[in-house]
């Protein structure tokens, strides 16, 4: 039998959105060598995520707008918001974007236009700003200033440097609450040097800042007013959501297209474990691959695949998008095609292989392919540690599913987290800080102002707020969206229910920003 590749954890969100995240990433356990196949963890998406069981993180937003129409800018932000240790105190430059061109600054006593700020994920936070034109496409409308925040440890915004990923002794600043106390103390500095402190806040996200974004709403009213959380699978933890509904979801978009595809997919998981079992078999799997150097691993191979088929669904858009890859309208319904149009008795290997590399390889202009050690372009490696210490997210895979059955455990993930990093998971940390069991009872009367949209094509939808919870509390839902498809800019090739979608959300939006405005008016006289 060949090696077996070194554990990957099932982690999750990358919701970059940053998607995350598939969000998606999980970093490999030092010295572990995999007993099973682990199942793979959808939360970074990354873009670049890691190999083998892990899927997508949550994370990311839509199209890429053209240029950068937007500033960088640097904030000197606080390392620890919660101790006064002397270590506490110590500073590092945050970054943040800004564009102005449609604010409507305060004069003459006019009011001055809103700030919408997009709460990072867990990467570079100019990649979510050229990927989330729906900011940018309401920003006339609205008279707003729109703020991208780099989430802490990641892109630029490194409190240790080159040795920000160095040891727990750093790392131990990566931390969701960390994060959203750095959005509210940069938000509040920002208005303050604007000479604007009463101007409404809207805070946007995507998946793993989605997230963010309806937190930051629970735990920071008094910043922001109010919060559209796309894709934010905030019900994904402990045991609100069935553990097997993310692959499920995965594997109901491929049977919706074609029974023949997902049988297919479904089945070539052993006959690659059983062709890759020696060497000479995986000499022979690494040329049907195409892999740039000869594979070492069989579950590099599944990892490859595995990763095709689960960020494929997650990015099932209508229209055309690069948002992970360069993928066309439809491109679940478009590797089907692949599949079913392969004669009978043709090789179940040669129809998953091709139908994958639509995913890698849709413009043609791959020679080969990287199936080992991938590179990290959106600088998601902080992951990692966060799905090992406070986002647990538990996933298995049924044997319902397309994918291999597997199973989750606490005990285990606590164990190669260990290993890897010389932690232990707090597994039920997040819905101790920010709630989630029963959220419609307990969010009925405290919450307010916030979007919830998910498409049900996007597997973490299944973790999202689904139902409205109040009247302020809104859920929309589509039933043939994907990943924070509403977070993409327009384009003339939208789908009426995108362009309802979002004309509901800018609706939503104005109103808050309305009652905001009279408030403020009743209260100053």
């Amino acid at each position: 039998m060949a090696p077996r590749a070194a554990s990957l954890h099932a982690v999750v969100p990358a919701l970059l959105l940053v998607l995350l995240l598939l969000a998606a990433s999980a970093p490999a356990a030092v010295g572990a060598s995999s007993k099973r196949r682990r199942t793979p963890s959808p939360f970074p998406a990354g873009l670049a995520p890691p190999r083998y069981p892990v899927a997508p993180a949550a994370d990311g937003s839509g199209n890429a707008t053209a240029a950068k129409p937007f500033t960088a800018h640097y904030f000197p932000q606080e390392l620890d918001h919660f101790t006064f240790t002397p270590n506490s105190s110590r500073v590092f430059s945050q970054k943040y974007l800004l564009n102005d061109t449609f604010w409507r600054k305060p004069n003459s006593g006019a009011a001055a236009g809103p700030l919408f700020v997009y709460t990072g994920n867990e990467g570079d936070i100019e990649w979510f700003a050229t990927n989330t034109g729906f900011m940018f496409d309401i920003a006339p409308r609205f008279g707003a200033l729109l703020v991208f925040i780099e989430h802490r440890f990641y892109g630029e915004s490194l409190p240790f440097g080159n040795d920000s990923y160095k040891s727990a002794d750093t790392l131990g600043y990566l931390t969701s609450t960390q994060a959203l106390a750095d959005f509210a103390i940069l938000i509040t500095s920002l208005k303050s040097n604007l000479s604007v402190p009463d101007a409404p806040v809207v805070v946007f996200g995507g998946s793993y800042g989605g997230m963010l974004a309806s937190w930051f709403r629970l735990k920071y009213p008094h910043v922001a007013m109010g919060a559209v959380a796309s894709s934010a699978p905030i019900l994904q933890f402990d045991n609100i959501t069935p553990w097997s509904s993310f692959y499920d979801a995965v594997s109901e978009d491929f049977k919706s297209e074609s029974l023949n595809c997902f049988t297919v997919i479904k089945s070539v998981w052993d006959v690659l474990d059983a062709r890759g079992s020696n060497a000479t078999g995986l000499l022979e799997l690494s040329k049907t691959f195409r892999a740039c150097k000869t594979v070492q691993y069989v579950d590099s191979l599944s990892n490859w695949m595995w990763t095709a088929f689960t960020y494929t669904a997650m990015t099932d858009y209508p229209t055309p998008a690069d948002f992970l890859e360069n993928l066309p309208a439809y491109p679940v319904k478009e590797m089907c095609k692949i599949i079913d149009a392969f004669p009978p008795g043709a090789d179940v290997v040669d129809k998953a292989f091709a139908a994958a590399s639509l995913y890698y390889n849709y413009t043609g202009d791959q020679k080969c392919f990287k199936v080992e050690g991938g590179d990290d372009p959106h600088g998601l490696n902080g992951w990692g540690w966060q799905a090992c210490t406070e986002m647990i997210m538990p996933m298995n895979v049924s044997s319902e599913s397309m994918f291999p059955p597997s199973s989750f455990s606490y005990e285990e993930r606590s164990e190669e987290c260990v290993e890897s990093y010389g932690v232990r998971p707090r597994d039920h940390w997040i819905t101790t800080e920010y709630g989630g069991t029963k959220i419609y009872q307990v969010l009925k009367r405290f919450g307010s102002n916030i979007i919830f949209s998910n498409g049900m094509r996007d597997p973490w939808s299944r973790g999202g707020v689904l139902k409205n919870i109040s009247s302020s509390i809104i859920a929309l839902v589509t039933e043939e969206g994907a990943h924070h498809l509403d977070f993409r800019s327009a384009t003339k090739e939208d789908p009426d229910w995108v362009v309802e979608q979002r004309r509901q959300e800018v609706e939503i939006i104005q109103g808050w920003i309305d009652q905001y405005n009279q408030d403020t008016a009743e209260m100053s006289q």
